[in-house]
């Protein structure tokens, strides 16, 4: 199991109602083709083997005998695979017939789980024909194709590398579905046969409801149903297959197909160990049923796949949603987000007054967006957001321009203090050589604007709004004690690459015409601390990836590295697959390398972190989701990324 992953496939194989031979034909064909994807483990719709859709003909001896038999043919003749098969069809048990899940590996049947929740409701008629699981509460051992095997809703199939356990169909809309029970018993992969029929609205229901169970699960969930040549006497079946990852969509089939399909993905059983882990609630609800539920464990292996290469998409940039819609929607939430913070703490305060730096940069210019609708929302007349820009040494016209443009369009107060007189003054009194561009000349530019906003700040009786990022704050990008500090930070878990997104959006749904190209000209600056001369051109000389490395792979890093505690070994594999084409092996190993440097010699920086709105999954505040010594080495995570193989 590479970096976690194990790929699985849900099959929709063509289908002949109460024609088991052609049936186990086909099944047995798209089985091999699996096992020769490297596909680990496969799961068919419920009662596959017969037809969901035999009706009355499941009373017939003769069907029964041939399913039995088809079951035999399939598992005899792919004795020699390594794959996983969980194949439907009616099995007979104290003479009752059940509708159950077979599952077989290598010529072995392992285990057989019938349906607890039979539908007797509408189109639905199964209590005609079928036994509830209820009935059998107890596993038990029956002998099927001449082999004894365990029987029970309450078989867990454990692999050195995942255990996944099995519900059919209705099972997962009731109000507690048996993968309930499972995932607290240790399942992480839920496969369900289904024979789910249309309607309309009905499909996307389905889609809601398996993706809330494999969230709630914290499991992946893997979906087949019955696709076209069931019959269409009443009801129509679409061929639904869908794999979901806690919550996510990895995978769909085609709706309506006429086609056979097998529809895979990988599901990252680490990412899901490494959730369990840290939900707490996940944890208390395994001790809480502790002593319900017994299960038994069914030990079989789990062959690594032959195919390492992944078929699920990995985001470049994950902290920003792919699609137009989706990304509208982030935004304004994040955004709201940012204003109702900031508009708490001032009514608390009874301040109608904030300061901040505006520096003509990205992140200043959304903190100042944020000031703007956090005081529109409370009535507050904007003159009360006073804009300081404090043009320095490496100040650019560009960013000057830009700063004193928006501040003028969105009509706050604005006011400009340069900072070069009071930093020569400085630098005479420490005997820092004006000529030499190093860590004091630069910290030195950071703090005095810090101080001339805390006491400006004081003067009038307002709050400083810091201005900085979420990524700066990981790499320590922020002079400590300089603007690092602040009275309230509104970008504290916006990450950079959000924030470019962020801005745009303001651009296009919130403001005047002149402000929305000072907007889009902010978005084409490059990003810059401007605490260095500029070039003979004036043009920025000091670019901010050009030395820490891009945004773009920093956030990439970040966001895998805190929300799910992935290694560097796997994070490196993961960029290598999102950033094909745009950077090679050696340039993500070497950023990724800086990343762990910085990130652990810069947390006693984030240990005092200034109050800020968190507003996604990953945040780094002191109080909250990131406690980590300012001591600590790094030397394990160095080592990793020293031998990666770029």
């Amino acid at each position: 199991m590479r970096f976690g992953f194990v790929k699985v496939a849900a099959a929709v194989p063509a289908v002949k109602v109460a024609d088991c031979k052609f049936n186990a034909q086909q099944t047995e064909k798209q089985i091999v083709i699996a096992d020769g994807k490297g596909i680990q483990i496969i799961v068919f719709p419920e009662l596959n083997l017969t037809g969901y859709s035999c009706g009355d003909l499941f009373a017939q001896s003769l069907l029964l005998e041939q399913a039995e038999l088809a079951l035999m043919q399939i598992v005899n003749n792919t004795r020699q695979l390594d794959i996983i098969s969980i194949v439907g069809m009616p099995v007979v048990v104290n003479s009752t017939l059940m509708n159950c899940a077979v599952v077989f590996q290598k010529g072995k049947i392992l285990g057989i789980v019938p349906k607890t929740y039979l539908p007797n409701y509408k189109e639905f008629y199964e209590k005609r024909w079928f036994t509830s699981a209820v009935a059998h509460p107890d596993s038990m051992n029956v002998r099927l194709c001449g082999q004894v095997v365990p029987m029970g809703t309450n078989l867990l199939f454990d692999t050195p590398d995942v255990c996944f356990g099995i519900e059919l169909c209705e099972d997962v809309w009731a109000p507690v579905p048996p993968s309930s029970a499972l995932a607290l018993k240790g399942a992480e992969i839920i496969f369900n046969l289904s024979a789910d029929t249309e309607n309309i609205s009905k499909h996307q229901y389905l889609r809601s409801l398996l993706a809330q169970q494999s969230a709630r699960c914290l499991a992946g969930y893997v979906f087949s149903s019955c696709g076209f040549g069931e019959s269409t006497t009443d009801v129509v079946f679409a061929g639904n297959a869908l794999i979901y990852e806690n919550g996510s969509l990895l995978a769909a089939s085609d709706r309506f197909s006429f086609e056979e399909q097998l529809v895979v993905s990988e599901i990252d059983v680490e990412r899901l160990r490494g959730e369990r882990l840290t939900n707490t609630t996940f944890s208390s609800s395994v001790r809480m049923y502790r002593d319900q539920h017994p299960m038994q464990h069914i030990s079989t292996a789990l062959v690594a796949s032959r195919d390492l290469t992944l078929t699920r998409s990995v985001e470049p940039h994950p902290f920003v949603p792919s699609g137009e819609r989706q990304l509208d929607e982030r935004c304004e939430e994040i955004f709201s987000i940012q204003v109702a913070g900031l508009a708490k703490r001032l009514v608390h305060t009874n301040c109608k007054t904030v300061v901040l730096g505006i520096s003509g940069g990205l992140d200043s210019t959304l903190a100042l967006l944020v000031c703007v609708k956090t005081f529109d929302k409370l009535n507050l007349p904007r003159k009360g957001i006073v804009g300081v820009t404090m043009p320095g040494f490496g100040t650019t016209d560009r960013t000057y321009h830009n700063a004193l443009s928006l501040m003028s369009s969105l009509q706050v107060t604005t006011k400009e203090i340069s900072i070069k007189d009071a930093c020569i003054q400085h630098f005479q009194d420490i005997g820092q050589d004006m000529s030499v561009h190093d860590v004091t000349y630069e910290n030195g530019q950071a703090r005095e604007r810090t101080q001339i906003l805390m006491d400006y700040a004081n003067k009038i009786g307002g709050l400083v709004i810091g201005t900085g990022d979420l990524s700066e704050l990981a790499l320590g990008w922020a002079t400590y004690n300089g603007d690092h500090m602040s009275m309230y930070g509104v970008n504290a878990s916006i990450p950079k690459t959000l924030v470019r997104y962020l801005v745009n959006w303001v651009a296009q749904t919130g403001v005047d015409t002149l402000s929305r190209n000072t907007l889009l000209d902010i978005i084409d600056t490059p990003i810059s601390p401007e605490l260095i001369p500029a070039d003979e051109n004036g043009n920025i000389k000091q670019k901010t990836e050009d030395l820490v490395g891009p945004y773009e792979l920093h956030d990439f890093f970040l966001f895998h590295f805190l929300r799910f505690g992935f290694r560097p070994a796997k994070i490196f594999y993961l960029a290598e697959i999102a950033f094909r084409g745009v950077y090679d092996s050696t340039t993500i190993k070497k950023w990724l390398t800086n990343f762990y440097r910085r990130f652990f010699a810069q947390q006693f920086k984030r240990s005092c972190l200034p109050d800020g709105p968190k507003v996604g999954s990953v945040s780094l505040s002191p109080r909250g989701d990131w406690r980590m010594p300012s001591d600590a080495s790094a030397a394990l995570w160095l080592k990793e990324c020293e031998e990666l193989q770029a």
